[in-house]
């Protein structure tokens, strides 16, 4: 392996200006400079024999903002939830495209200071995944498990239009989603298909009945124009961005629309942003499959003596399976708590996100045996993994980026079969193919204009993603690496969780530190194993 004290440095070190001790961008190499001055951005459609494309301009992004959004100021006040943090509100047009039309969007934002100031080298912007996930009061939690950025940036975060405290879309009441989750998805007789679309069609008309034409408008390339108002109202020049998730896709989508405004960016568990979301998406029940089977379903089987699941991974699966067809048969039903098959998958799929997770899944399946005579600690995990499961106020934004930003296909026999088809080789989330298409097959056609990214004028990017994540699976990492032109892939080994840094992986945490404090990047791809793997 590759150690950090054998690096050498991709670009030279940036270093505070004496005069506002913001850093200097890295020298560009001379490809990198005639590239820089001669291209003209251009935004393709992300599908292959897609002709349309849509030109992004390379100018300075505030001479296109209308004055009444350039122009006003941060009121910075404690945030109320979180002492650590100041809070802040900023306006911003329904549509980047055409300001004056529509009313405007509110979007929260929040800054954490550099906790020395004389240290202080910049702003760095961080997101929330999903897309669905609020990321107003994450630079708290951030700063405290990367205290070294924490001292060297502001960390300024914020809830993407259509969530948390910025303008919202509204979709559906919990009691309304019930349906959705309803029966078992993978029955799949006519009649049963017929009532996964019809709520799923019934989200979607919701959905735009009740959001006031707001849905449109809720894309990633929207959400990277608002980042951009920010940076300009923050008084920055340049902003470095970390991102995970979902937010991989927000950085990278910022960098293509404006590479001149970029620092240093790092994107962790990369969610194949070079294509389609629907290419993405028909990933994951392959990647959520191998995650349980290769990862959970053996860690289980080696602790038989506490939970009596199996000794083998095969007998585990079994296991399992008897007691899914069980919940068919008979739900647990405790007060609002319903735990069905559907339940019992989405419970898993949540857990499988972090290894550290296990142990909750593990227990809460205990409770499952004899629920009324079940140890309190064990139906309490069982509430928690099997009772919390996707709300309609997280889907409202996931559905309307994903629906939104990429065109997707719109023929429900199509996914039908292949609903059917994932059922059969991948059933945890591949049973559900049909219920999530459908919303999109039934959203309203998308407008977004397409973005493909490709790296162009851009500093050297830093990648991060494990071998086995569920959410955002290596292959589609190895995907958007390659489209990403001039990153560094980091892949960690013998891992399979969502999300590398902040965390327990000194490789991964000096790989990050060391590019983001000093602009030092691996020459090559690098292999970070993990340290419970040895």
């Amino acid at each position: 392996m590759t150690t950090p004290s054998t690096w050498t440095t991709s670009a030279a070190p940036t270093t505070p200006t004496a005069r506002t001790g913001r850093m200097r961008r890295p020298g560009l190499s001379a490809l990198g400079r005639r590239t820089a001055a001669l291209l003209a951005f251009v935004a393709l459609a992300q599908t292959a024999g897609t002709a349309g494309s849509v030109a992004v301009p390379t100018g300075p992004a505030s001479a296109a903002v209308p004055a009444r959004y350039a122009h006003q100021r941060l009121d910075w006040q404690p945030c109320a939830d979180e002492a650590a943090l100041e809070c802040a509100t900023m306006t911003t047009p329904r549509d980047w495209h055409h300001p004056g039309r529509g009313p405007d969007l509110t979007v929260a934002v929040s800054r954490h200071r550099a906790s020395e100031p004389g240290r202080r080298i910049g702003t760095l912007l961080t997101a929330a995944g999903g897309p669905g996930g609020k990321g107003l009061l994450r630079p708290a939690d951030f700063v405290t498990k990367a205290p070294a950025l924490g001292a060297a940036y502001d960390v300024v975060g914020f809830d993407q239009r259509g969530v948390g405290r910025s303008t919202r879309a509204v979709c559906q009441t919990p009691a309304e989603f019930q349906a959705f989750f309803a029966g078992d998805f993978r029955d799949d007789t006519p009649a049963d298909r017929a009532r996964v679309i019809a709520a799923s069609r019934g989200f979607a008309a919701d959905c735009e009945r009740r959001s006031e034409g707001l849905l449109p408008y809720l894309t990633t390339e929207q959400t990277a124009r608002d980042l951009d108002l920010l940076r300009a109202l923050l008084g920055e020049r340049r902003v470095s961005f970390f991102g995970p998730s979902y937010a991989t896709r927000i950085g990278a989508y910022y960098a293509t629309l404006f590479p001149q405004r970029v620092e240093r960016m790092v994107l962790d568990s990369n969610t194949g942003f070079d294509g389609t979301w629907e290419r993405f998406q028909q990933r994951l029940p392959m990647s959520f499959q191998r995650r349980f089977e290769e990862d959970f379903l053996p860690w289980l089987a080696a602790r038989d003596a506490t939970y009596h699941y199996g000794t083998t991974a095969t007998e585990v699966k079994a296991r399992w399976e008897a007691r899914r067809v069980a919940l068919r048969e008979h739900p647990v039903v405790d007060g609002p708590l319903t735990i069905g098959p559907n339940q019992f998958d989405n419970g898993a799929i949540q857990v499988v996100y972090r290894a550290n997770n296990f142990p909750l899944l593990a227990t809460a399946l205990t409770a499952l045996d004899d629920w009324p005579n079940a140890e309190p600690s064990a139906r309490t995990a069982a509430r928690l993994v099997f009772g919390q499961y996707l709300d309609p106020e997280f889907l409202a934004e996931y559905f309307a980026v994903t629906c939104n930003d990429t065109p997707w296909t719109r023929d429900l026999s199509v996914w039908a079969e292949r609903g059917a088809e994932s059922t059969a080789r991948w059933p945890l989330v591949g049973a559900r193919m049909l219920a999530f298409s459908a919303v999109c097959a039934s959203w309203p056609a998308p407008t977004a204009p397409p973005v493909r990214v490709t790296g162009a004028g851009l500093p050297p990017t830093l990648m991060l993603n494990s071998v086995h994540d569920p959410a955002t699976p290596i292959e589609a990492a190895l995907s958007a690496h390659r489209a990403l032109r001039g990153s560094r892939l980091v892949t960690v080994t013998g891992n399979g969780d969502h999300g590398q840094y902040p965390g327990p992986n000194p490789c991964v945490r000096s790989t990050v530190e060391s590019y983001l404090l000093a602009g030092t990047l691996p020459p090559d791809d690098l292999t970070c194993p993990s340290p419970e793997a040895g």
